[in-house]
């Protein structure tokens, strides 16, 4: 269980720049070039190539070279359960996997529930 939690924590670096956090939003529209993705910032090329490194490195995006342009979009399978993670937490979304914490009940609060042992 634990890999699940470095897996999002590497997305969570790689989104933690706001730069990277709005390219991740354009992908979410579909495949688009580098230079498309560029004209969007103030930033120079070689700026934009580390944010692309990073956020390809973390899985959530990949690239393909066409010619003498890179183009990127979003790892689909790998996007959509880093959403699943935001939407519902890693228990709710594992499927038949028992949610069950320590023998006092799940460890973990629940979104709208206050955890008011002590």
């Amino acid at each position: 269980m634990e890999e699940h939690y470095r897996e999002y924590a590497q997305y969570f670096r790689a989104l933690s720049d706001p730069n990277r956090l709005m390219i991740v939003d354009m992908l979410s529209c579909g495949e688009l070039c580098a230079c498309v993705i560029l004209a969007k910032f103030r930033i120079t090329q070689p700026t934009l190539s580390h944010h692309m490194k990073i956020l390809c490195e973390s899985g959530l995006v990949r690239g393909r070279k066409k010619g003498k342009w890179t183009y990127y979009s979003l790892d689909s399978e790998k996007y959509g359960r880093l959403r699943a993670f935001l939407d519902f937490g890693f228990f709710s979304h594992r499927g038949n996997e028992s949610t069950e914490g320590t023998e006092k009940g799940n460890e973990f609060s629940h979104r709208g529930t206050e955890n008011t042992e002590n």
